[in-house]
């Protein structure tokens, strides 16, 4: 072993041991200084990825995953990592496809099969909250729709509602206004949840942009001077002063 394979091998238990210490933040750090020495340790960014997962920082983890994956398609974790990103974003039916991916290269693994169920039971009951909700906010809008017929009837001196089938359509309108608000809820749940896995908003484009303009006014510069040897300088020294 060599002394930067000595050097990764030190960062990276140095983050496993933030790891254990749940300083995912100072492991984070650990795991990224590794991989600017070793780019292509897979193990490297399943590592990081479980760091960002534990810092919330999804968008980062699903890269990480997706990188170990690409490093190691045969490795189970990369796709177990996956998974746990998938899993934590709400995408049920895709966390499930991963730890499929996952078991079928490590068959039996009591982690794996674990987190299987986790997923299975998540799916199963946000789609059964699809079902139920819409109609829980109808539920409402009727109750909601009797109160107000007696309220009408008990409370005023002229009763508006006196028509049963007045009463009626009061009712069915304000329990289809339940079912839909309940409706654009999920609707408004669901967007939401996509939105975990975008990436940050960058705050600072303009500082990276003149970062940008400097390094190609720099990369101009050097193409305008560029650098001699003391031969050749020497050289072009004579020549200038025949």
């Amino acid at each position: 072993m060599n002394a930067r394979e000595t050097e990764v091998d030190n960062l990276k238990q140095q983050g496993n041991a933030c790891v254990k210490e749940q300083k995912y933040e100072e492991a984070m750090f650990h795991y990224t200084h590794a991989i600017k020495l070793d780019s292509q340790n897979y193990s490297l960014y399943s590592n990081r990825s479980f760091a960002f997962l534990m810092m919330r920082q999804y968008h980062y983890a699903m890269e990480d995953a997706l990188m170990t994956i690409q490093l190691k398609p045969d490795w189970s974790k990369g796709y177990f990592r996956k998974g746990e990103v998938e899993l934590r974003t709400f995408r049920f039916s895709e966390a499930l496809q991963s730890y499929n991916k996952a078991l079928s290269l490590q068959p039996n693994e009591p982690k794996i099969l674990e987190a299987m169920n986790r997923a299975s039971r998540s799916l199963i009951k946000d789609r059964r909250a699809d079902q139920q909700i819409p109609w829980l906010g109808a539920g409402v809008g009727i109750i909601l729709g009797v109160i107000v017929v007696i309220a009408d009837y008990v409370f005023t001196n002229k009763p508006t509602l006196t028509h049963p089938l007045l009463m009626a359509l009061l009712t069915m309108s304000i329990a289809m206004l339940g079912f839909g608000i309940a409706k654009g809820f999920r609707y408004f749940v669901k967007c939401q949840r996509k939105s975990l896995l975008e990436p940050p908003v960058d705050l600072f484009p303009e500082e990276k942009e003149d970062l940008e303009n400097i390094d190609v006014e720099k990369s101009n510069e050097k193409e305008k001077h560029p650098k001699y040897s003391k031969a050749q300088a020497r050289q072009r020294f004579r020549k200038g002063k025949s």
